[in-house]
């Protein structure tokens, strides 16, 4: 079942984690990648990616959003998925876990 759980777990919920987790998968990551992950992604997810961030990085992350053109559909996905490769190896390290609060499995 954790592989089943694994895979329902989309970018999109990274929104449910908790800050602290954020904050390690931005150590992780590269700005440019998370910019073009974020192309398209619900407001609430970017704020708190950005609110997890000092105030420079962040006004940079949304400067770059906002200059970048079109990406294609296939870029914004590869860039997720690493993403949240970085937050799977993170969470088998037990750095936290991948599930949100009150997250509702069917």
């Amino acid at each position: 079942t954790d592989r089943i759980v694994e895979e329902m777990f989309v970018f999109d919920n990274l929104v449910d984690i908790e800050d602290t987790a954020i904050q390690l998968i931005l150590r992780e990551i590269d700005i440019g990648s998370l910019t073009i992950a974020l192309k398209g992604a619900p407001d609430e997810l970017r704020d708190k990616f950005t609110k997890n961030m000092s105030k420079r990085a962040a006004d940079m992350l949304l400067e770059d959003l906002e200059a970048q053109g079109p990406v294609r559909m296939s870029r914004v996905e590869a860039e997720q998925k690493a993403i949240l490769q970085v937050a799977r190896t993170l969470a088998e390290s037990g750095a936290f876990t991948l599930t949100g609060g009150g997250d509702e499995y069917v």
